[in-house]
């Protein structure tokens, strides 16, 4: 990938896949603007590229100062070409049983993950227009099929996912592709962070709510995390970016990521009520009916 006169925007870039994949663009030969979200992790990028390629942007999404700041720089510096191509992956991760979600977390899980990447993407059109660029969306595998206790992440995903269909169909007059890339299992530094903010989670729950989900979502964050560690690198994520930027006529979705495309296939194929089970049986939850909010009666005597 050689295209020395090529500007990418990649939000999200300090860690995981957002890093993979700055660093996959900087070392192919464009110049990568990486929304980061400080100062040091702009400097560890740059010196982790080979090319130095890189001009590192302090982007908190959610904060429209810094997206017109950070639309000002790649402006001045792509001038009237435009910019070739963005690719939105800042997001963040909030589970919780949907009966005791925390609702600011929650709107805070919109704000970055929804309502964020709609900003920045708005402000970023129109130099995508100039050079009949391409646009990227980071999803997640989440979106077609929501775990339990994934709620608040897996719904936000799903959201992203209709708003990359609009964004699909709308650009599309002015030549701009928009792509979204479902990824299952990568193994990230969230994983670490999955654990501390269970327990935060947790440590939040009522003492109701916590004898009804406790044992339950600590059981299934175990599960998904050592799914996590077993996932595959961000950098398959990175290459797969690199393939759709730069491919004439890329698909509108992509699955990445291992079992990516057989969980897509069993959200396709297998029965809701079976899919159920087989998610019961690798979270260790209780079957349906089995537990009870009060004491069952034995017997009525007179």
């Amino acid at each position: 990938m050689t295209c020395p006169h090529r500007h990418i925007v990649i939000t999200g870039a300090s860690t995981g896949i957002g890093r993979a994949t700055a660093l996959r663009f900087a070392d192919g030969g464009w110049h990568v603007y990486a929304g980061v979200r400080r100062s040091d992790d702009g400097t560890a990028l740059i010196r982790a590229s080979r090319s130095g390629n890189i001009t590192p942007l302090v982007l908190d999404i959610t904060a429209s100062d810094q997206i017109s700041a950070a639309v000002k720089t790649v402006s001045q510096h792509v001038g009237p070409p435009g910019l070739n191509a963005l690719v939105d992956n800042a997001g963040i991760g909030v589970t919780s049983p949907m009966e005791l979600v925390d609702i600011d977390a929650l709107r805070h899980q919109y704000e970055v993950n929804v309502f964020g990447q709609v900003a920045v993407t708005q402000a970023f059109t129109p130099l995508l227009r100039q050079a009949r660029g391409r646009l990227v969306i980071i999803g997640s595998i989440g979106d077609r099929m929501t775990p339990p206790f994934g709620g608040p992440l897996a719904s936000s995903k799903a959201a992203i996912a209709s708003i990359a269909d609009a964004f699909r169909q709308e650009l599309a007059p002015w030549g701009i592709r928009v792509v979204l890339i479902e990824p299952a299992s990568i193994r990230t530094d969230a994983v670490d962070k999955v654990e501390r903010d269970a327990h935060a989670v947790v440590a939040g729950f009522t003492p109701a709510g916590s004898e009804l989900y406790r044992d339950s979502y600590l059981g299934m964050v175990q599960v998904a995390m050592s799914r996590e560690q077993n996932g595959s690198p961000p950098s398959v994520v990175a290459d797969l970016v690199a393939a759709v930027v730069t491919k004439s006529r890329p698909r509108s979705r992509y699955v990445v990521g291992k079992d990516a495309r057989l969980l897509a296939n069993l959200t396709r194929f297998v029965p809701t009520l079976m899919f159920d089970a087989m998610r019961r049986r690798l979270f260790h939850l209780p079957a349906p009916g089995s537990l009870s909010a009060t004491p069952v009666c034995q017997g009525v005597t007179s």
